[in-house]
């Protein structure tokens, strides 16, 4: 295949016709001009052909024989000439006044077949041309006719559609079988498809012959049964089949059609080897060299082209015969066991009629040889190891049909016929291509002129493919030489300019199919104006490297896709689109095995999957989309389904709402039904007459045919209502499912009150056939609570009193239901279940520094035994101990909460606010003052009452003052402390003393209560030795009490001499002993701690003891702390001590 074919221009513009020489050496060819042409095929196309003059008008058709070759021609005559000369030896025979069709002469050479616009065919002895036998079975003119291998078979084929076999192997020939509706039936002798080669070519075995059928098929017919076995298929070979040539050995077999030459194997019925070249024009005749490897062709433009070298010499050669090579796979029945004498054998071979064909003398094959049948090309097809391989060793192997596969198609497309097709036709408009030969004239117009404005242009890429979607017309074209494949989008109506825009695909990858889809437009888009923001819509490419390719409205490349298989078709609608793919191989039964994808526009994410409804042996002709938005499919069978519940996730199924073989119309009529679209419970269609197969031209006005469900009940009252309720109720689950967040719409509620007005007359119905059953499941499924009430009367009037209770019973069910909540719920419920699922969470590993790269300082670490490092700003104690005091604090409130008053006590017992004057962590001194009087836990009511909780933090103030919040329950017999009165720090112990004298003279008598009487305080103690006044004789407490006031009185004392003896220390204890202030109500001297978690936790404890006595009006308490007969409480121990300390 590495040589250049050899082109040469034979003949003029029109029907060509080639025949090879019996040896090889010469080409014989005919054309329109009248010449009849002898080429040498030993030389190349420089070479000056030898011509015959004879014919008077165009030559149809050449033939050759063992040592002589004819022409035919349109001036009725036959003409007989030498082998490679072109001088006249005479004249076989003539017609009367009409074309000669086809020459063929038998394999001995000793009989030609002749056949003519006439109805009969005449059998012309070569030696004695007076020796001629008339075949008549035709009806119209025999276009074509070839000879069995034997010679003891002949094939005819007419314009009237037939092909009939002949038996002439005895002197009287004879009818052996018509086989009809295989082949187009063809009148027109004008028409392009006169001049398709229709020949019923013979394999060299005879046990088979080849044709192109209408359907452009290629299909094997056996001769056991003269039906079909096997069809050859292949997604590259598409259009009809215009020649088909055998060779020499019956290995390959070539055909040409509108996509290109191709050869096929016999055996494997695969295609093997293509033609590279471009064709210019359609191929008329083709045909194998018998001596070397070459094919030759002639087309329309009267062009002969040699191939030379097309099988390559690594594969079998078409010339060689090898052991075999000239025989087939025969379909016999497997012998019965011999008995001991092989009686049956020799009954079998004894019993042969004399009519049968011998092939063992025509074909030089041995029957009888069991090796034979096992290889049926000998080595002819080495490469095919693997059916060798998987083949029985001794059995026998059989012939297998396998299914074409359905080639890809756009959806309402047709052919080119007598140059014109139409590219795109929907529910939007149509899209007409015209050809020009040098280029295309595309004119589109639309349905509704109102709101889109037709054009046409000047197509000089002759665009083969198109879609005319809701915002623009989309059309690609394939690649040619050196021009790749590209696409043109061009909206409607639009404001910008240079809206139009191309898109080129990589070279050799051709288009498949286009789709152009977006949303309707919300105003006329006659007019160029921006006021619709919704875009120019998006556009779909589905390409030969299995690729969907995904663009905006305006060229923006979004997304590319992978198919899973071979792409059959799509179609786009606003929100998605519709894909078509096989999925894997077609089956040995007869299915395409088609599966449809539906993909959303805005995430590019799967909607919908699942396999096609089309039966088996029936092919996918149309998909589309309803008005409402759901998928639509049309099969061959007449079959119409749609996808309504499409927006349930994997949910949606099929529902067939027609069969066209069922309409009352078809009776009696033969017609067929082209789709446009479907809307609402119409089909829209083109009605085709007859056998044809698309619409033709001028453009045929749309039908409308309603939708039917395919319903079996044929009772004249119930079906029609049922059948009206199933298909109302799934436009209505269409419609529903794209509500939102809106409950219903006014066009659902009419059309639910429009079927529950149905459902109550075959309540009625149910009722007057006395089937309370279905009366009370028709009544599930009305829609309107009132619509209840209707069935409750028709129940009544009937006087069926239980079905009236259960449809009251219903009615409440319904009434405490809200159904269109409810389905708006689940409307939401499922949303939620598709939400994306969110990434799992990483938690980073901190960056660990690298070894002398850090020089930061390390950071500070928390020591429990130790104190913050606070800088001293001044001896006393100030903002730098609160700071300090108030995070521990806050730590100690929280433990606090969580572990009980145990751990509170523990804690807040210890000062923490001790700090060097440095700046230096110092340990807690360990002899300093412990209170060994806790305050009541929390498991104490009353202090959980006044309280709260004290793991809480607490916000700072002045511990001096009384909270506003406990002045309700206050007791009345305690003095009054000035809440607002604002406090201020002493310069010197001495003035803050006087202050404290002071505020005690200014302070009201307490008023006596009702029961008992306060004594009067002590007096101050100072440091200048002022004597003390005897105290009081003491209440009786509770025992113990003073092991645990003395001790701490001790401890403190001690702690104090030490403190004074330590100059370090003189600081602290200047500044313990300032905090001092008197408390009336108490009677006790009070340590305050700087303001913090300690400070908050005395106040409230001086307060709770307050607020008891208070409640109690002075009962007995057997709380710790509280006197039994009443009294004031107790001081807390560090009081005492600190007076100790103050004594000294």
């Amino acid at each position: 295949m590495s040589e250049k074919p050899l082109i040469n221009s034979a003949h003029g513009p029109g029907p060509t016709c080639l025949a090879f020489s019996r040896d090889g050496s010469h080409l014989y060819t005919g054309g329109t001009d009248s010449l009849a042409r002898i080429w040498r095929t030993d030389r190349g196309a420089d070479q000056e052909p030898d011509v015959a003059l004879e014919a008077v008008e165009g030559v149809t058709a050449v033939a050759a024989g063992p040592s002589f070759w004819f022409s035919g021609s349109d001036d009725a005559e036959v003409r007989q000439y030498s082998h490679g000369k072109a001088e006249l030896e005479g004249l076989v025979t003539s017609a009367i006044g009409v074309s000669i069709r086809s020459i063929a002469v038998d394999p001995k050479g000793v009989r030609v077949a002749v056949t003519s616009d006439e109805t009969s065919v005449k059998l012309i002895d070569i030696q004695d041309t007076t020796k001629i036998v008339v075949l008549k079975g035709h009806s119209k003119a025999v276009r074509k006719v070839t000879w069995h291998p034997s010679g003891s078979l002949l094939t005819t084929c007419g314009a009237d559609g037939k092909i009939v076999v002949w038996d002439v192997s005895d002197s009287e020939p004879k009818e052996e079988k018509v086989i009809e509706g295989m082949i187009p039936a063809v009148a027109n002798t004008e028409s392009p498809e006169w001049v398709h080669d229709c020949s019923a070519v013979w394999h060299t075995s005879g046990q088979y012959f080849f044709v192109a059928t209408r359907a452009h098929e290629i299909v094997t017919i056996s001769r056991n049964d003269w039906s079909k076995s096997a069809t050859f298929s292949d997604d590259a070979s598409s259009g009809a089949i215009t020649a088909l040539a055998m060779s020499k050995n019956g290995v390959y077999l070539a055909s040409a059609s509108q996509s290109g030459i191709f050869i096929w194997s016999t055996q494997t019925r695969r295609l093997l080897f293509r033609y590279q070249g471009a064709l210019s024009a359609p191929i008329t005749q083709m045909a194998f060299s018998p001596s070397q490897n070459l094919l030759a062709w002639t087309d329309m433009d009267g062009v002969l082209t040699r191939w030379p070298e097309p099988i390559p010499a690594s594969s079998p050669d078409p010339v060689k015969t090898t052991a075999g090579a000239g025989s087939a796979t025969f379909q016999v029945k497997r012998k019965g066991t011999p008995t001991l004498f092989d009686d049956d054998a020799d009954d079998a071979k004894a019993g042969k009629g004399k009519d049968d064909v011998d092939l063992d003398e025509d074909l030089g094959v041995d029957l009888d040889n069991d090796d034979w049948i096992l290889d049926d090309l000998g080595g002819g097809l080495e490469d095919d190891g693997e059916a060798k391989r998987w083949g029985p060793k001794d059995g026998v192997m059989e012939m297998v049909s396998v299914t074409k596969a359905q080639p890809a198609f756009q959806p309402g497309s047709t052919p080119m016929q007598n140059k014109k097709r139409y590219l795109a036709y929907n529910m939007i408009g149509v899209i007409e291509a015209t050809d020009q030969d040098t280029h295309h004239i595309v004119n589109v117009e639309f349905h509704d002129r109102s709101a889109r404005k037709g054009y046409h242009f000047t197509d000089h890429f002759k665009y083969d493919l198109a879609s005319l979607g809701e915002r623009g017309a989309v059309y690609a074209c394939q690649p040619e030489n050196d021009h790749p494949a590209h696409v043109l989008y061009k909206p409607y109506g639009t404001w910008a300019s240079q809206s139009e825009w191309t898109y080129d695909l990589p070279k050799g990858t051709k288009a498949l199919g286009v789709a152009a889809g977006g949303a309707p437009p919300t105003k006329s888009l006659r007019e160029k104006s921006d006021a619709d923001l919704q875009g120019n819509g998006n556009v779909v490419i589905a390409t030969s490297e299995n690729e969907l390719i995904f663009l905006t409205g305006t060229g923006i490349e979004r997304y590319c896709l992978s198919l899973q298989g071979d792409f059959i078709s799509m179609v786009a609608g606003p929100e998605w689109v519709f894909v078509v793919h096989r999925d894997g191989a077609t089956t040995m039964d007869g299915s395409q095995n088609l599966t449809g994808r539906l993909i959303k526009f805005d995430d590019y994410c799967l909607l919908q999957k699942d396999t096609l409804p089309v039966p088996k042996r029936q092919t996918l002709k149309w998909v589309g989309i309803t008005e409402e938005g759901a998928p639509a499919i049309y099969d061959s069978a007449g079959v119409l389904n749609i996808l309504p519940r499409f927006r349930l996730p994997f949910s949606a199924t099929w529902a067939r709402v027609l069969n066209t073989e069922l309409l009352e119309r078809r009776e009696g009529k033969q017609e067929s039904y082209w789709p446009v679209g479907v809307t609402g419970d119409i089909f829209m269609c083109l009605i085709l007459k007859g056998r044809q197969e698309y619409p033709e031209f001028p453009r045929p006005l749309i039908q409308e045919l309603p939708l039917r469900l395919p319903f079996h009940r044929t009772d004249p009252q119930e079906a029609p209502l049922e059948e009206h309720l199933a298909r109302e109720t799934m436009l209505l689950d269409i419609l529903r499912d794209g509500l939102d967040d809106e409950l219903t719409t006014d066009d659902i509620s009419r059309r639910e009150l429009t079927l529950d007005k149905e459902l109550v007359q075959l309540i009625q119905l149910a009722c007057k056939a006395d089937r309370h059953s279905r009366a009370l499941d028709l009544a599930r499924l009305l829609h309107h609570t009132a619509s209840f009430d209707m069935a409750i009367k028709v129940a009544g009037f009937y006087h069926m009193i239980g079905l009236q209770e259960k449809l009251e019973a219903l009615k409440d069910d319904r009434d405490g239901a809200d159904r269109l909540g409810d389905a708006r719920e689940q409307r939401k419920q499922r949303t939620r279940d598709l939400a994306p699922v969110p990434a799992p969470r990483t938690f980073a590993e901190p960056q660990r520094p690298k070894p002398f790269q850090d020089f930061r300082p390390p950071p500070a670490m928390h020591r429990p035994g130790l104190e913050r490092a606070t800088p001293v700003a001044d001896p006393f104690r100030g903002a730098a101990s609160s700071s300090a005091n108030a995070g521990m604090s806050s730590q100690l409130s929280a433990d606090t909460a969580a572990f009980g008053s145990s751990f509170g006590e523990n804690t807040m017992d210890t000062d923490f606010s001790f700090s060097s004057p440095d700046g230096k962590r110092k340990r807690v001194e360990e002899n300093e003052p412990v209170r060994e009087t806790r305050s009541p836990g929390i498991d104490n009511p009353a202090k959980r009452r006044v309280v709260g909780d004290i793991g809480a933090p607490q916000p700072r103030g002045n511990p001096f003052a009384r909270k506003a919040g406990t002045d309700a329950g206050r007791n009345p017999f305690a003095k009054s402390v000035d809440t607002n009165k604002s406090l201020h720090k002493s310069d010197s112990f001495f003035a803050k003393v006087d202050a404290a004298e002071s505020d005690h003279a200014t302070r009201p008598v307490p008023t006596k209560g009702k029961t008992k009487e306060k004594k009067t305080a002590g007096q101050q103690i100072t440091l200048f030795g002022k004597p003390v006044p005897p105290p009081e004789k003491p209440e009786k407490k509770a025992p113990g009490r003073k092991k645990k006031v003395a001790q701490p009185e001790q401890e403190a004392a001690s702690s104090a001499k030490k403190a004074n003896d330590n100059p370090d220390n003189v600081g602290v204890s200047k500044t313990q002993e300032t905090d001092v202030t008197m408390s009336e109500s108490t009677s006790t001297l009070v340590e305050t701690q700087p303001i913090g978690a300690d400070e908050t936790q005395e106040s409230m404890y001086v307060e709770s003891t307050q607020e008891l006595l208070d409640d109690n009006d002075g009962g007995t308490h057997s709380k710790e702390g509280v006197e039994e007969s009443g009294g004031p409480p107790s001081p807390p121990p560090t009081a005492t001590g600190l007076v100790s300390v103050s004594a000294e």
